[in-house]
Parts: structure tokens; C-alpha cells; sequence
């Protein structure tokens, strides 16, 4: 990846949005393009880094206010849009978000909802019927990650060092467990929620697919006609399945997780 490109999460943006139309006026932290994918419409839609943000604290690509009330405004804009037809868009989140904003003047405007209005905003598109798939290239972490990518129907990530979901950074779940990093990377190694690590959140379950990519910084024709098909895959499996996502509770490390679902069931 070269320097022409602000993160791995607008470098993956542009090869897939390559020959689409990119959408304008919206916050120059959030990229958004409409074009095919296997011969149907798909709106590609990426968190970006960017110097001059409003909010400093969104300067590296994490989400904030603007982004994302952005993210509601433009997904809930292809519900809209789509209303009528018969075949609803595809939604592909390209994944690579820091954290959230952490600050005083998002806490004070209502970070919260601005977060929840992007969530609520994609979990609406699924249940409306348009396949909402997100790709992991880079971080996927904190509140940013609940807000851009997690209501998806189906989540690919890279099988890379630098792909790694969590709830919060190693230095802060540090200090809020009273550990130093070297101890938690200890203990995360014998309990997978707690590891960073792309390996060990997909024993979760929550993965449709693990992908083997040669080099996620320097993409060729193989590995871009790759990710594509991935993306086709987990299309056509989203529109097959539906809405749901009772799939991301098979895996062995949610057996307790799918036994509470079910005695809660048995109780209601």
C-alpha cells in the first residue's frame, strides 16, 4: 500500500470501488460508491482517515459524530432509494476503524446516538432485505465497530496480523483490568473473547470466512478477484438465508451463549 492511500481501509475501498460512482457531499471521512458486483447493484461504503475532521478526535478514522450520522444518512438512503424494487442493493462496509471518537465535546453532542443511529441504520437494511456484508481489512474496534459492520449479515475478515476486533485497545483494557499488556496478551491467549487477535475472535462464530490474502497492502488481480468472489458468496448466501442471524451462534465458544438464548426462549 502506498502513501497515495490514507489507511488499508480506503486502499481496499478504492480497488473495490474501482469504475463505480462515487457519492459526493457527504463528510470527507466517509467514502461511499455505487457500482456492480456480479451483475448487481452494490453500494461500497468505507470509514477514512481524515487531517482536517471537524473533531480531532476522528482524525484517524475513527468514527464520530460526523461519521456517523453520515453512515446513517447514507445507508438509510439506499432503503429509500431501493424501496420499490425488487432487487435491494447490496451494502459492503469496508472495515478499518480505530475506535470510536473519545472526547469531550462528542460525549456533550451525543456520541451515543449519533453511533446508534449508524447501527440501527444497517440493521434496518438487512431486515428491509438488502444483503449487508462486511469486510474486515484492518481494525475493527470499540463502538466504531458496532456502528460500521457488526449488524451485517455476514463479516469476512483477512487472515492478517494487522486485522483485530475487540471491545476496547490493549492500553485502556490495561488499565480497566489493572493488568500491564504483557499480562492480558497472557491471559487472552487462554480466554478467546479477550484476545485481539483475528484467529481467536473467529473460534466466536460471528466470521462467515477467515480469507488468505497474500498481501493485504499490496493487492494484485488475483487477490482483488478474490475478495470479490468472497463478497458474491456471502451475497447470494445472505439473500438465501434472510434477515436473521441465528448462524453466528454454531460455533463451540458460544455454547453458553446459545444456552441462554434457548432457556430464555423456554421461559418467554
Amino acid at each position: 500500500m502506498n502513501s497515495t492511500y490514507l489507511s488499508r481501509g480506503d486502499y481496499w475501498f478504492s480497488l473495490l470501488a474501482d469504475g463505480a460512482r462515487k457519492r459526493q457531499g457527504q463528510c470527507a471521512s466517509v467514502n461511499v460508491a455505487d457500482g456492480i458486483l456480479n451483475q448487481g447493484p452494490v453500494r461500497y461504503i468505507a470509514v477514512v482517515p481524515d487531517a482536517a475532521n471537524h473533531y480531532p478526535r476522528a482524525a484517524r478514522g475513527e468514527v464520530g459524530l460526523l461519521e456517523g450520522w453520515t453512515l446513517a444518512e447514507v445507508v438509510d438512503e439506499a432503503v429509500r432509494e431501493d424501496k420499490d424494487n425488487a432487487v435491494k442493493r447490496a451494502i459492503v462496509a469496508v472495515v478499518d476503524v480505530p475506535s470510536q471518537a473519545y472526547g469531550r465535546r462528542e460525549e456533550a453532542f451525543g456520541i451515543h446516538q449519533a453511533l446508534a443511529g449508524a447501527a440501527a441504520a444497517y440493521a434496518q437494511a438487512r431486515l428491509a432485505g438488502h444483503p449487508v456484508i462486511a469486510l474486515i481489512v484492518g481494525k475493527a474496534m470499540s463502538g466504531a465497530f458496532l456502528a460500521h459492520g457488526y449488524q451485517a449479515n455476514e463479516m469476512i475478515a483477512f487472515n492478517d496480523p494487522a486485522v483485530m476486533v475487540h471491545a476496547m485497545g490493549k492500553e485502556s483494557a490495561a488499565r480497566i483490568t489493572l493488568r500491564s499488556v504483557e499480562a492480558l496478551e497472557k491471559l487472552a491467549r487462554t480466554i478467546p473473547p479477550m484476545a485481539y487477535d483475528i484467529k481467536n475472535y473467529a473460534t466466536l462464530g460471528l466470521l462467515a470466512q477467515l480469507m488468505d490474502i497474500r498481501d493485504a497492502d499490496k493487492a494484485g488481480d488475483d487477490e482483488l478477484a478474490q475478495v470479490r468472489a468472497a463478497l458474491c458468496q456471502a451475497i447470494n448466501r445472505a439473500r438465501e438465508r434472510g434477515t436473521g442471524l441465528g448462524h453466528r451462534q454454531g460455533a463451540e465458544n458460544r455454547h453458553s451463549s446459545s444456552l441462554v438464548r434457548e432457556r430464555m426462549r423456554q421461559e418467554w
